[in-house]
Protein backbone atom coordinates (compact mmCIF):
# COMPACT_ATOMS: atom_id res chain seq x y z
CA UNK A 1 0.00 0.00 0.00
CA UNK A 2 1.37 3.63 -0.96
CA UNK A 3 -0.48 5.81 0.85
CA UNK A 4 -2.62 6.20 3.62
CA UNK A 5 -5.54 3.59 3.87
CA UNK A 6 -9.04 4.41 2.61
CA UNK A 7 -12.24 2.51 2.94
CA UNK A 8 -15.33 2.06 0.61
CA UNK A 9 -19.00 2.01 1.50
CA UNK A 10 -21.39 0.61 -0.66
CA UNK A 11 -25.00 1.91 -0.36
CA UNK A 12 -27.64 -0.72 -2.47
CA UNK A 13 -31.05 1.11 -2.19
CA UNK A 14 -34.34 0.68 -3.50
CA UNK A 15 -33.64 3.45 -6.65
CA UNK A 16 -29.83 3.62 -6.75
CA UNK A 17 -26.53 2.54 -5.49
CA UNK A 18 -24.21 4.65 -4.18
CA UNK A 19 -20.59 4.18 -3.17
CA UNK A 20 -18.02 6.34 -1.30
CA UNK A 21 -14.41 6.53 -0.49
CA UNK A 22 -13.65 7.84 3.08
CA UNK A 23 -10.18 8.41 5.21
CA UNK A 24 -9.41 6.72 8.23
CA UNK A 25 -10.89 9.65 9.85
CA UNK A 26 -14.46 9.04 8.28
CA UNK A 27 -14.19 11.88 5.83
CA UNK A 28 -16.13 11.37 2.66
CA UNK A 29 -13.70 11.93 -0.13
CA UNK A 30 -15.43 11.52 -3.10
CA UNK A 31 -18.87 9.56 -4.00
CA UNK A 32 -20.84 8.56 -7.39
CA UNK A 33 -23.99 7.07 -7.68
CA UNK A 34 -25.88 4.50 -10.29
CA UNK A 35 -29.90 4.45 -10.73
CA UNK A 36 -31.22 0.28 -10.71
CA UNK A 37 -34.37 -0.81 -12.06
CA UNK A 38 -37.24 -1.54 -10.50
CA UNK A 39 -40.50 -3.29 -11.77
CA UNK A 40 -43.86 -3.29 -10.34
CA UNK A 41 -46.19 -4.91 -12.06
CA UNK A 42 -48.78 -4.44 -10.06
CA UNK A 43 -49.44 -2.67 -6.41
CA UNK A 44 -48.31 -5.73 -4.18
CA UNK A 45 -45.80 -6.82 -6.47
CA UNK A 46 -41.90 -4.79 -6.66
CA UNK A 47 -38.63 -6.67 -8.26
CA UNK A 48 -35.38 -6.42 -9.65
CA UNK A 49 -32.39 -7.91 -10.92
CA UNK A 50 -29.08 -8.70 -8.93
CA UNK A 51 -27.38 -8.81 -12.43
CA UNK A 52 -28.36 -5.10 -12.49
CA UNK A 53 -27.59 -4.11 -9.41
CA UNK A 54 -24.08 -5.78 -9.19
CA UNK A 55 -23.44 -4.13 -12.52
CA UNK A 56 -24.45 -0.80 -10.92
CA UNK A 57 -22.21 -1.70 -7.92
CA UNK A 58 -18.88 -2.23 -9.93
CA UNK A 59 -19.65 1.12 -12.21
CA UNK A 60 -20.21 3.26 -8.84
CA UNK A 61 -17.59 2.10 -7.12
CA UNK A 62 -15.56 2.65 -9.94
CA UNK A 63 -16.53 6.32 -10.55
CA UNK A 64 -15.98 7.02 -6.70
CA UNK A 65 -12.27 5.84 -6.88
CA UNK A 66 -11.64 7.98 -9.77
CA UNK A 67 -13.04 11.29 -8.32
CA UNK A 68 -11.33 10.51 -5.27
CA UNK A 69 -8.09 10.39 -6.90
CA UNK A 70 -6.83 7.41 -4.64
CA UNK A 71 -5.10 4.90 -5.44
CA UNK A 72 -6.48 0.83 -5.42
CA UNK A 73 -4.04 -0.46 -3.73
CA UNK A 74 -4.88 2.37 -0.64
CA UNK A 75 -8.55 0.80 -0.32
CA UNK A 76 -8.03 -1.76 2.80
CA UNK A 77 -11.21 -2.39 3.44
CA UNK A 78 -14.99 -2.53 1.95
CA UNK A 79 -18.32 -2.60 3.46
CA UNK A 80 -21.61 -3.32 1.59
CA UNK A 81 -25.20 -2.44 2.87
CA UNK A 82 -28.23 -2.71 0.97
CA UNK A 83 -32.22 -3.04 1.14
CA UNK A 84 -33.37 -6.01 2.92
CA UNK A 85 -34.63 -7.57 -0.43
CA UNK A 86 -34.42 -11.63 -1.44
CA UNK A 87 -32.29 -12.93 -3.58
CA UNK A 88 -33.01 -16.08 -5.11
CA UNK A 89 -30.00 -17.70 -7.08
CA UNK A 90 -29.67 -21.26 -9.10
CA UNK A 91 -27.25 -23.93 -9.11
CA UNK A 92 -25.18 -22.50 -11.71
CA UNK A 93 -24.74 -19.22 -9.73
CA UNK A 94 -27.68 -16.50 -11.89
CA UNK A 95 -30.81 -15.84 -10.53
CA UNK A 96 -33.92 -17.41 -10.77
CA UNK A 97 -37.45 -15.94 -11.81
CA UNK A 98 -39.41 -14.54 -8.78
CA UNK A 99 -42.52 -13.28 -10.33
CA UNK A 100 -45.13 -14.69 -12.63
CA UNK A 101 -43.42 -12.19 -15.60
CA UNK A 102 -40.61 -15.73 -15.63
CA UNK A 103 -38.29 -13.52 -16.41
CA UNK A 104 -34.82 -15.03 -14.99
CA UNK A 105 -33.05 -11.89 -14.61
CA UNK A 106 -36.06 -10.23 -11.97
CA UNK A 107 -34.62 -12.64 -9.04
CA UNK A 108 -35.31 -10.40 -6.35
CA UNK A 109 -38.56 -9.63 -4.23
CA UNK A 110 -37.77 -6.64 -3.01
CA UNK A 111 -38.15 -5.39 0.38
CA UNK A 112 -41.20 -3.03 -0.17
CA UNK A 113 -43.25 -6.18 -2.15
CA UNK A 114 -46.08 -7.64 -0.17
CA UNK A 115 -46.91 -10.03 -2.11
CA UNK A 116 -47.14 -12.39 0.56
CA UNK A 117 -49.56 -10.77 3.04
CA UNK A 118 -51.86 -13.74 3.65
CA UNK A 119 -48.46 -15.96 4.22
CA UNK A 120 -47.99 -13.63 6.73
CA UNK A 121 -50.98 -13.56 8.34
CA UNK A 122 -51.23 -17.66 8.17
CA UNK A 123 -47.25 -17.75 9.97
CA UNK A 124 -48.87 -15.15 12.74
CA UNK A 125 -51.63 -17.88 13.70
CA UNK A 126 -48.99 -20.09 14.35
CA UNK A 127 -48.14 -18.17 17.69
CA UNK A 128 -44.95 -19.56 17.43
CA UNK A 129 -42.03 -18.35 20.17
CA UNK A 130 -40.26 -16.36 17.08
CA UNK A 131 -42.53 -13.96 16.55
CA UNK A 132 -41.93 -12.70 19.99
CA UNK A 133 -39.20 -11.30 18.63
CA UNK A 134 -40.41 -9.99 15.64
CA UNK A 135 -42.55 -7.34 18.02
CA UNK A 136 -45.31 -10.68 18.02
CA UNK A 137 -46.16 -9.99 14.67
CA UNK A 138 -44.09 -10.65 11.84
CA UNK A 139 -44.13 -8.84 8.66
CA UNK A 140 -44.85 -9.66 4.70
CA UNK A 141 -41.57 -7.35 3.88
CA UNK A 142 -39.69 -10.15 5.83
CA UNK A 143 -38.19 -13.19 4.24
CA UNK A 144 -39.83 -16.25 4.95
CA UNK A 145 -43.54 -14.87 4.62
CA UNK A 146 -41.83 -14.17 1.17
CA UNK A 147 -40.45 -17.49 0.60
CA UNK A 148 -43.54 -19.09 1.26
CA UNK A 149 -44.98 -17.40 -0.88
CA UNK A 150 -42.44 -18.77 -3.33
CA UNK A 151 -42.91 -22.48 -2.41
CA UNK A 152 -47.21 -21.68 -3.06
CA UNK A 153 -46.73 -20.00 -6.36
CA UNK A 154 -43.42 -20.50 -7.70
CA UNK A 155 -42.15 -23.85 -6.59
CA UNK A 156 -40.37 -24.92 -9.58
CA UNK A 157 -38.16 -21.42 -8.60
CA UNK A 158 -38.05 -22.46 -5.15
CA UNK A 159 -36.81 -25.88 -5.46
CA UNK A 160 -34.17 -25.31 -7.75
CA UNK A 161 -32.58 -22.49 -5.77
CA UNK A 162 -29.23 -23.39 -4.18
CA UNK A 163 -29.22 -20.12 -2.11
CA UNK A 164 -31.50 -17.69 -0.85
CA UNK A 165 -29.68 -14.61 0.18
CA UNK A 166 -30.81 -11.40 1.76
CA UNK A 167 -29.59 -8.67 -0.60
CA UNK A 168 -26.40 -7.59 1.38
CA UNK A 169 -25.54 -11.15 1.76
CA UNK A 170 -25.70 -11.54 -1.94
CA UNK A 171 -23.66 -8.59 -3.04
CA UNK A 172 -20.65 -10.06 -0.05
CA UNK A 173 -21.11 -13.41 -1.76
CA UNK A 174 -20.47 -11.58 -5.02
CA UNK A 175 -17.71 -9.72 -3.87
CA UNK A 176 -15.56 -13.02 -2.43
CA UNK A 177 -18.02 -16.14 -2.99
CA UNK A 178 -18.39 -16.70 0.86
CA UNK A 179 -21.85 -17.98 1.72
CA UNK A 180 -21.32 -16.49 5.52
CA UNK A 181 -24.60 -14.45 6.53
CA UNK A 182 -24.80 -11.23 8.13
CA UNK A 183 -26.13 -11.68 11.81
CA UNK A 184 -28.05 -8.46 11.28
CA UNK A 185 -29.81 -9.70 8.09
CA UNK A 186 -30.58 -13.16 9.45
CA UNK A 187 -31.98 -11.90 13.07
CA UNK A 188 -33.74 -9.16 11.64
CA UNK A 189 -35.61 -10.15 8.42
CA UNK A 190 -35.07 -14.47 8.88
CA UNK A 191 -36.11 -15.17 12.16
CA UNK A 192 -32.41 -16.16 13.36
CA UNK A 193 -32.51 -16.37 17.51
CA UNK A 194 -29.34 -14.44 17.52
CA UNK A 195 -29.16 -14.57 21.49
CA UNK A 196 -29.13 -18.12 21.28
CA UNK A 197 -26.57 -18.41 18.05
CA UNK A 198 -29.31 -21.11 16.42
CA UNK A 199 -32.19 -21.20 14.33
CA UNK A 200 -35.55 -22.49 15.50
CA UNK A 201 -36.13 -25.66 13.08
CA UNK A 202 -39.63 -25.85 14.11
CA UNK A 203 -40.49 -22.56 13.49
CA UNK A 204 -39.83 -23.62 9.85
CA UNK A 205 -41.72 -27.05 10.13
CA UNK A 206 -44.78 -25.17 11.73
CA UNK A 207 -44.89 -22.80 9.05
CA UNK A 208 -44.09 -25.19 5.66
CA UNK A 209 -41.02 -24.72 5.18
CA UNK A 210 -39.19 -27.65 7.56
CA UNK A 211 -37.09 -28.30 4.06
CA UNK A 212 -34.28 -25.28 4.94
CA UNK A 213 -33.36 -26.52 8.37
CA UNK A 214 -31.84 -29.47 5.60
CA UNK A 215 -27.94 -29.02 5.75
CA UNK A 216 -27.81 -26.88 8.82
CA UNK A 217 -29.89 -24.63 6.86
CA UNK A 218 -27.67 -24.00 4.28
CA UNK A 219 -29.61 -22.69 1.37
CA UNK A 220 -30.54 -19.40 3.80
CA UNK A 221 -27.20 -19.45 6.29
CA UNK A 222 -25.19 -22.26 7.52
CA UNK A 223 -22.99 -20.02 8.75
CA UNK A 224 -23.78 -16.75 10.78
CA UNK A 225 -20.73 -13.89 11.24
CA UNK A 226 -21.24 -10.65 13.03
CA UNK A 227 -21.57 -7.19 10.39
CA UNK A 228 -17.88 -6.13 10.20
CA UNK A 229 -16.50 -9.93 9.63
CA UNK A 230 -13.95 -10.08 7.25
CA UNK A 231 -15.19 -12.89 4.43
CA UNK A 232 -13.34 -15.33 3.01
CA UNK A 233 -9.77 -14.58 1.24
CA UNK A 234 -11.46 -10.77 0.37
CA UNK A 235 -11.86 -10.07 -3.01
CA UNK A 236 -11.89 -12.63 -5.57
CA UNK A 237 -9.76 -11.96 -8.79
CA UNK A 238 -13.18 -11.71 -10.93
CA UNK A 239 -14.85 -9.12 -8.59
CA UNK A 240 -11.60 -7.33 -7.88
CA UNK A 241 -11.41 -6.89 -11.92
CA UNK A 242 -15.07 -5.55 -11.99
CA UNK A 243 -14.78 -3.27 -8.77
CA UNK A 244 -11.42 -1.90 -9.72
CA UNK A 245 -9.88 -2.86 -6.58
CA UNK A 246 -6.91 -5.40 -6.18
CA UNK A 247 -7.50 -9.13 -5.54
CA UNK A 248 -7.71 -9.70 -1.65
CA UNK A 249 -8.58 -6.83 -0.34
CA UNK A 250 -10.78 -7.42 3.10
CA UNK A 251 -14.76 -7.51 2.71
CA UNK A 252 -16.94 -7.30 5.51
CA UNK A 253 -20.13 -9.02 6.47
CA UNK A 254 -22.67 -5.92 6.02
CA UNK A 255 -25.53 -4.58 7.18
CA UNK A 256 -29.12 -3.10 5.90
CA UNK A 257 -29.18 -0.21 4.93
CA UNK A 258 -31.04 1.81 7.78
CA UNK A 259 -28.67 -0.24 10.21
CA UNK A 260 -25.75 0.70 8.29
CA UNK A 261 -27.46 4.77 9.17
CA UNK A 262 -27.81 4.04 12.67
CA UNK A 263 -23.88 2.69 12.62
CA UNK A 264 -23.04 5.76 11.02
CA UNK A 265 -24.70 8.03 12.81
CA UNK A 266 -23.42 7.41 16.49
CA UNK A 267 -20.34 8.76 17.82
CA UNK A 268 -18.28 8.36 21.08
CA UNK A 269 -20.31 11.48 22.14
CA UNK A 270 -23.87 10.02 21.67
CA UNK A 271 -25.39 7.87 24.40
CA UNK A 272 -26.10 4.60 21.98
CA UNK A 273 -28.77 3.68 24.40
CA UNK A 274 -30.70 6.12 24.88
CA UNK A 275 -31.02 7.65 21.45
CA UNK A 276 -32.86 6.46 18.61
CA UNK A 277 -32.15 6.63 15.09
CA UNK A 278 -34.77 7.33 12.28
CA UNK A 279 -33.55 7.12 8.84
CA UNK A 280 -35.50 9.73 6.58
CA UNK A 281 -36.18 8.03 3.35
CA UNK A 282 -38.62 6.17 0.50
CA UNK A 283 -39.52 4.60 4.08
CA UNK A 284 -39.02 5.39 7.28
CA UNK A 285 -37.01 2.88 9.74
CA UNK A 286 -36.29 3.56 13.31
CA UNK A 287 -33.78 2.13 15.42
CA UNK A 288 -32.83 1.99 19.14
CA UNK A 289 -30.52 0.32 20.98
CA UNK A 290 -30.14 -0.83 24.73
CA UNK A 291 -28.43 -3.09 27.19
CA UNK A 292 -31.26 -5.64 27.87
CA UNK A 293 -34.28 -6.43 25.51
CA UNK A 294 -37.88 -5.08 25.20
CA UNK A 295 -40.02 -6.54 23.92
CA UNK A 296 -42.57 -4.01 21.87
CA UNK A 297 -45.67 -4.40 20.51
CA UNK A 298 -45.50 -3.85 16.65
CA UNK A 299 -41.93 -2.76 16.93
CA UNK A 300 -39.56 -5.52 15.49
CA UNK A 301 -37.23 -6.89 18.06
CA UNK A 302 -35.69 -7.02 20.14
CA UNK A 303 -32.75 -8.63 18.19
CA UNK A 304 -29.13 -9.09 19.85
CA UNK A 305 -25.86 -7.54 18.23
CA UNK A 306 -27.85 -6.81 14.91
CA UNK A 307 -26.24 -3.42 14.76
CA UNK A 308 -24.45 -2.30 16.97
CA UNK A 309 -22.46 -5.58 18.86
CA UNK A 310 -23.31 -6.91 22.11
CA UNK A 311 -26.58 -4.80 22.54
CA UNK A 312 -30.38 -5.20 21.76
CA UNK A 313 -31.62 -3.97 18.51
CA UNK A 314 -35.52 -2.58 18.31
CA UNK A 315 -36.41 -1.42 14.85
CA UNK A 316 -39.57 -0.05 13.26
CA UNK A 317 -40.56 2.62 11.31
CA UNK A 318 -43.06 3.48 8.97
CA UNK A 319 -43.31 1.77 4.90
CA UNK A 320 -43.24 4.57 2.95
CA UNK A 321 -42.51 8.24 4.46
CA UNK A 322 -40.52 10.03 1.52
CA UNK A 323 -42.61 8.11 -0.68
CA UNK A 324 -45.79 9.32 0.86
CA UNK A 325 -44.73 12.44 0.57
CA UNK A 326 -44.64 12.06 -2.98
CA UNK A 327 -47.81 10.35 -3.22
CA UNK A 328 -49.84 12.41 -0.91
CA UNK A 329 -48.48 15.82 -3.33
CA UNK A 330 -49.59 14.13 -6.28
CA UNK A 331 -52.96 14.20 -5.38
CA UNK A 332 -53.24 17.77 -5.20
CA UNK A 333 -53.92 19.77 -8.16
CA UNK A 334 -51.22 22.28 -7.94
CA UNK A 335 -48.71 20.01 -7.92
CA UNK A 336 -47.92 19.58 -11.57
CA UNK A 337 -47.41 23.23 -11.89
CA UNK A 338 -45.90 23.68 -8.29
CA UNK A 339 -43.35 20.61 -9.91
CA UNK A 340 -42.49 22.98 -12.95
CA UNK A 341 -41.70 25.89 -10.78
CA UNK A 342 -39.94 23.68 -9.10
CA UNK A 343 -37.73 22.34 -11.93
CA UNK A 344 -37.16 25.61 -12.91
CA UNK A 345 -35.21 26.48 -9.78
CA UNK A 346 -33.12 22.77 -10.20
CA UNK A 347 -35.27 21.66 -6.48
CA UNK A 348 -37.21 18.40 -6.23
CA UNK A 349 -40.86 19.09 -5.41
CA UNK A 350 -40.69 18.89 -1.50
CA UNK A 351 -37.68 20.93 -1.49
CA UNK A 352 -39.20 23.70 -3.55
CA UNK A 353 -42.40 23.76 -1.14
CA UNK A 354 -40.55 23.37 1.86
CA UNK A 355 -38.63 26.61 0.81
CA UNK A 356 -41.96 27.91 0.08
CA UNK A 357 -42.90 27.20 3.98
CA UNK A 358 -39.96 28.55 5.53
CA UNK A 359 -41.18 32.09 4.18
CA UNK A 360 -44.10 31.75 5.39
CA UNK A 361 -43.58 30.94 8.71
CA UNK A 362 -42.28 33.29 10.85
CA UNK A 363 -40.29 30.50 12.87
CA UNK A 364 -39.68 27.41 11.54
CA UNK A 365 -41.75 26.01 14.39
CA UNK A 366 -44.68 28.26 13.74
CA UNK A 367 -45.11 25.89 10.21
CA UNK A 368 -47.15 23.65 11.72
CA UNK A 369 -50.34 26.50 11.88
CA UNK A 370 -49.94 26.27 8.12
CA UNK A 371 -51.73 22.99 8.05
CA UNK A 372 -54.96 24.63 9.32
CA UNK A 373 -57.54 21.52 9.86
CA UNK A 374 -56.07 19.67 7.53
CA UNK A 375 -54.93 15.85 8.89
CA UNK A 376 -52.91 13.32 7.38
CA UNK A 377 -52.37 9.91 8.23
CA UNK A 378 -49.87 8.57 5.61
CA UNK A 379 -50.47 4.75 5.94
CA UNK A 380 -50.09 4.50 2.55
CA UNK A 381 -48.46 1.33 2.29
CA UNK A 382 -49.76 0.41 6.08
CA UNK A 383 -48.31 0.68 9.04
CA UNK A 384 -45.07 -0.55 9.91
CA UNK A 385 -44.90 0.58 13.58
CA UNK A 386 -46.21 0.34 16.25
CA UNK A 387 -49.25 -1.43 14.87
CA UNK A 388 -47.79 -4.20 12.57
CA UNK A 389 -51.10 -3.87 9.95
CA UNK A 390 -49.46 -3.84 6.31
CA UNK A 391 -53.51 -3.36 5.33
CA UNK A 392 -54.00 -0.39 6.75
CA UNK A 393 -54.17 2.86 4.57
CA UNK A 394 -53.73 6.84 4.04
CA UNK A 395 -56.47 8.96 5.56
CA UNK A 396 -56.59 12.71 4.74
CA UNK A 397 -59.08 14.70 7.44
CA UNK A 398 -60.21 18.19 6.44
CA UNK A 399 -59.87 19.00 2.62
CA UNK A 400 -61.98 21.36 0.97
CA UNK A 401 -62.29 22.55 -2.78
CA UNK A 402 -59.12 24.95 -2.79
CA UNK A 403 -56.74 24.40 -5.43
CA UNK A 404 -53.94 27.17 -5.16
CA UNK A 405 -50.52 27.03 -3.98
CA UNK A 406 -51.60 27.96 -0.73
CA UNK A 407 -53.81 24.82 -0.23
CA UNK A 408 -50.38 22.08 -1.48
CA UNK A 409 -48.13 24.14 1.42
CA UNK A 410 -50.94 23.03 3.77
CA UNK A 411 -51.12 19.83 2.81
CA UNK A 412 -47.42 19.40 2.26
CA UNK A 413 -47.23 20.33 5.83
CA UNK A 414 -49.70 18.03 7.32
CA UNK A 415 -48.19 15.18 6.05
CA UNK A 416 -44.82 16.04 7.31
CA UNK A 417 -46.45 16.24 10.50
CA UNK A 418 -48.35 12.84 9.94
CA UNK A 419 -44.67 11.45 9.96
CA UNK A 420 -43.69 13.07 13.10
CA UNK A 421 -46.92 11.91 14.48
CA UNK A 422 -46.16 8.44 13.33
CA UNK A 423 -42.58 8.99 14.90
CA UNK A 424 -44.21 9.97 18.57
CA UNK A 425 -46.62 6.73 18.17
CA UNK A 426 -43.38 4.67 18.11
CA UNK A 427 -41.40 5.88 20.76
CA UNK A 428 -44.60 6.57 23.06
CA UNK A 429 -44.91 2.61 22.51
CA UNK A 430 -41.69 2.20 22.96
CA UNK A 431 -41.47 3.97 26.55
CA UNK A 432 -44.23 2.10 27.67
CA UNK A 433 -42.62 -1.33 27.28
CA UNK A 434 -39.04 0.16 29.45
CA UNK A 435 -37.04 1.78 26.34
CA UNK A 436 -35.65 5.17 27.01
CA UNK A 437 -35.07 7.20 24.49
CA UNK A 438 -34.43 10.67 25.15
CA UNK A 439 -33.48 12.25 21.68
CA UNK A 440 -33.57 11.68 18.30
CA UNK A 441 -30.97 11.32 15.43
CA UNK A 442 -32.16 12.22 11.89
CA UNK A 443 -30.21 10.88 8.87
CA UNK A 444 -31.47 10.87 5.51
CA UNK A 445 -31.72 13.40 2.85
CA UNK A 446 -34.70 14.85 3.51
CA UNK A 447 -34.52 14.92 7.17
CA UNK A 448 -31.39 16.73 7.28
CA UNK A 449 -33.42 20.26 6.17
CA UNK A 450 -34.05 22.41 9.17
CA UNK A 451 -38.00 22.68 8.50
CA UNK A 452 -38.30 19.44 8.49
CA UNK A 453 -35.87 18.74 11.98
CA UNK A 454 -37.57 21.63 13.76
CA UNK A 455 -40.96 19.81 12.64
CA UNK A 456 -40.04 16.21 13.90
CA UNK A 457 -38.84 17.69 17.06
CA UNK A 458 -41.78 19.45 17.57
CA UNK A 459 -43.80 16.77 16.98
CA UNK A 460 -42.08 14.01 19.06
CA UNK A 461 -41.03 16.45 22.00
CA UNK A 462 -37.58 15.13 21.78
CA UNK A 463 -34.61 16.67 20.56
CA UNK A 464 -33.12 16.16 16.99
CA UNK A 465 -29.60 15.77 16.08
CA UNK A 466 -27.86 15.19 12.87
CA UNK A 467 -24.65 13.87 12.70
CA UNK A 468 -21.87 15.90 11.17
CA UNK A 469 -21.49 13.41 8.40
CA UNK A 470 -24.20 14.27 5.79
CA UNK A 471 -23.72 10.57 4.46
CA UNK A 472 -23.61 8.46 7.23
CA UNK A 473 -25.17 5.14 5.65
CA UNK A 474 -22.35 5.56 3.14
CA UNK A 475 -19.89 6.24 6.67
CA UNK A 476 -21.32 2.76 8.20
CA UNK A 477 -20.74 0.71 5.32
CA UNK A 478 -17.39 1.87 5.40
CA UNK A 479 -16.73 1.23 9.01
CA UNK A 480 -17.40 -2.21 8.39
CA UNK A 481 -14.34 -2.45 5.42
CA UNK A 482 -12.39 -0.45 8.29
CA UNK A 483 -13.49 -3.39 10.70
CA UNK A 484 -12.67 -5.99 8.13
CA UNK A 485 -9.25 -4.55 7.47
CA UNK A 486 -8.11 -4.71 11.12
CA UNK A 487 -7.39 -0.71 10.80
CA UNK A 488 -9.43 -0.81 13.67
CA UNK A 489 -10.23 -3.26 16.59
CA UNK A 490 -13.87 -4.05 15.70
CA UNK A 491 -17.19 -2.18 14.48
CA UNK A 492 -17.25 -0.48 18.40
CA UNK A 493 -13.86 1.00 17.62
CA UNK A 494 -14.40 2.63 14.31
CA UNK A 495 -18.01 4.26 15.63
CA UNK A 496 -15.74 6.09 18.04
CA UNK A 497 -13.14 7.15 15.71
CA UNK A 498 -14.84 7.87 12.32
CA UNK A 499 -18.06 9.28 13.27
CA UNK A 500 -18.92 12.76 15.08
CA UNK A 501 -21.67 14.87 16.14
CA UNK A 502 -23.30 17.98 14.48
CA UNK A 503 -26.04 20.24 15.44
CA UNK A 504 -28.89 19.35 17.63
CA UNK A 505 -32.27 20.85 17.05
CA UNK A 506 -34.54 21.71 20.17
CA UNK A 507 -38.40 21.49 20.43
CA UNK A 508 -40.52 24.45 20.66
CA UNK A 509 -42.59 24.25 24.02
CA UNK A 510 -46.09 26.09 25.23
CA UNK A 511 -48.41 26.85 22.62
CA UNK A 512 -46.25 25.06 19.68
CA UNK A 513 -46.83 21.79 22.31
CA UNK A 514 -50.22 22.47 22.67
CA UNK A 515 -50.92 22.56 19.37
CA UNK A 516 -49.29 18.68 18.88
CA UNK A 517 -50.92 17.08 21.70
CA UNK A 518 -54.41 18.35 20.01
CA UNK A 519 -53.56 16.85 16.61
CA UNK A 520 -51.62 14.12 18.02
CA UNK A 521 -54.96 13.03 19.93
CA UNK A 522 -57.10 13.24 16.55
CA UNK A 523 -54.66 11.66 14.37
CA UNK A 524 -54.85 8.63 17.06
CA UNK A 525 -58.52 8.65 17.04
CA UNK A 526 -58.66 8.86 12.88
CA UNK A 527 -56.38 5.63 13.19
CA UNK A 528 -58.68 3.62 15.33
CA UNK A 529 -62.33 4.81 13.63
CA UNK A 530 -60.51 3.44 10.15
CA UNK A 531 -60.33 0.10 11.54
CA UNK A 532 -64.19 -0.29 11.74
CA UNK A 533 -63.88 -0.21 7.88
CA UNK A 534 -61.93 -3.42 8.03
CA UNK A 535 -64.25 -5.12 10.53
CA UNK A 536 -66.39 -8.02 7.99
CA UNK A 537 -69.58 -6.57 9.62
CA UNK A 538 -68.97 -3.30 7.05
CA UNK A 539 -66.51 -3.35 4.36
CA UNK A 540 -66.69 -7.03 3.68
CA UNK A 541 -70.37 -7.69 4.40
CA UNK A 542 -71.07 -5.12 2.04
CA UNK A 543 -69.11 -6.33 -0.65
CA UNK A 544 -70.90 -9.59 -0.15
CA UNK A 545 -73.93 -8.15 -1.03
CA UNK A 546 -73.12 -6.56 -3.58
CA UNK A 547 -71.80 -9.51 -5.35
CA UNK A 548 -75.07 -11.43 -4.29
Amino acid sequence: MSGPPHFIGVDVGTGSVRAGVFDANGQLLAHASHDIQLFQDTPDHAEQSSADIWQAVCKTTRAAITKASVAPQTIVGIGFDATCSLVVIGADGTGLPVGVSGEADRDIIVWLDHRATDQAKRINQSGHRVLKYVGGVISPEMETPKLLWLKENLPETYQSARHFFDLVDFLSWKATGSTARSMCTVTCKWTYMAHEKAWDATYFEGIGLGDLSKDNFARIGADIVEPGTPLAQGLTQDAADALGLVPGTPVAAGLIDAHAGGVGAMTGDTDVTSNLVYVFGTSACTMASSERPHFIPGVWGPYHSAMVPGLWLNEGGQSSAGAAMERLLALHPAAVGAAGAAKQSSQSLPDYLAALTVERAPHLSEAAYLAGTLLVIPDFLGNRAPHADPEARAIIAGLGMDQDLESLIALYVAGLLGIGYGLRQIIETSGASGATIKSVTVIGGAGRHPLIAQLLADCTGLPVIHPEQPEPVLLGASMLGASASGSVPNLNAAMSKMSSPGDTIAPTHGAITALHNTRFSVFESLQKAAQVLKKPTSTEAFLGHAEA
